[in-house]
């Protein structure tokens, strides 16, 4: 069966668009699962975070733990970056890097929450978890649940409080944020505050009208997409059998999860699949804060931090975690 039309793009906001045009000509998109290991290592040049650029002017102190594993599973690594003046044990948000699943380490995307949280007074848990397609579901999720589970049970240990936790990420790492609310929830714990979900890619399906719509434009397009969960799922991707631990959008149950954070670009793939999983989590009597940021492609935010748009997003973001934590 043939697809429907494709719909005209959503146009991009002007202030953004310079950003775009200077990240599409570092390299060729991301086609095939051929081109992961030289992407990996474009990223590992450019892309360097030092604990000096996290410290904040010594307002965050910085401390990377190895943790256990899951049973049977390699150790994983915990990026801890909390307050360094601070009166007894701080709210903590649990990040998962973004990469598509298959680039990135637990200090992507640091600095800037980071900066969140030396403004807003909480700690930050990054997890470094292993990258398909070496290391295919469940293995990514299953490092991110099982740090999550050592940082709760050892919050003490490192001036958090076990009951103001929210589970996070960008893009890849919204996905496995969302995963980590559905697999803490079915697995009895731990107890969550919140899931703040940020352009999160939840649907392996790869078939929404945005997806389509924005197919070849902005960042993270279609056949980028294809190829993140073909390195998660394989041959799995996109039939009828794929884990709601993998693909959130897949779960058939979103009653009993803590409230979320939902934002996204309206001119990017991932649109669709966010406000879904917002009505979703509406229809099953959840509490969900959406936000489609008008002109944002994938990782507009990220790429022009002084645009409007950017800053608008960075003020909901934190007006919500501020609420959520208590701060």
């Amino acid at each position: 069966m043939s697809e429907p039309p494709v719909p005209p793009p959503v146009p991009f906001d002007a202030e953004v668009v310079p950003a775009l045009r200077a990240a599409r000509a570092v390299g060729p998109p991301l086609e095939s699962l051929d081109q992961i290991a030289a992407i990996r290592a474009a990223y590992a040049e450019v892309a360097s975070v030092a604990d000096e650029d996290l410290r904040r002017g010594g307002a965050i102190d910085v401390e990377e733990r190895t943790v256990p594993g899951a049973d049977g599973a390699p150790d994983i690594s915990l990026l801890i970056c909390r307050p360094a003046v601070v009166d007894g044990p701080v709210p903590a948000l649990y990040y998962s890097h973004g990469g598509g699943m298959v680039i990135g380490d637990n200090r992507l995307g640091m600095p800037e929450v980071v900066s969140w949280a030396a403004e807003e007074g909480f700690a930050v848990v990054s997890v470094e978890y292993r990258l398909a397609p070496e290391h295919p579901h469940p293995a990514p999720v299953e490092d991110c649940y099982a740090g999550l589970l050592w940082a709760a049970e050892n919050a003490a240990a490192i001036g958090v409080d076990p009951d103001r936790i929210v589970v996070g990420g960008g893009s890849a790492g919204g996905g496995l944020a969302a995963a980590l609310a559905l697999m803490a929830r079915d697995r009895k714990g731990p107890d969550l505050k919140g899931q703040m979900l940020l352009c999160p890619m939840l649907d392996d399906r790869n078939d929404s009208v945005s997806m389509r719509q924005m197919d070849g434009l902005g960042m993270w397009d279609r056949p980028a997409n294809h190829v993140g969960w073909t390195a998660l799922l394989g041959e799995a991707a996109g039939g009828p059998d794929v884990s709601p631990y993998a693909a959130p959008a897949r779960a058939g149950d979103l009653s009993g999860l803590p409230q979320a954070f939902i934002d996204v670009g309206s001119a990017e793939g991932f649109r669709d699949e966010a406000a879904a999983y917002a009505s979703a989590l509406w229809a099953a009597g959840g509490q969900a804060e959406l936000h489609v940021w008008a002109g944002g492609f994938h990782g507009y935010d990220w790429m022009a931090p002084g645009a409007a748009v950017s800053r608008a997003a960075r003020d909901a973001r934190l007006s919500w975690l501020r609420r959520v934590l208590g701060r």
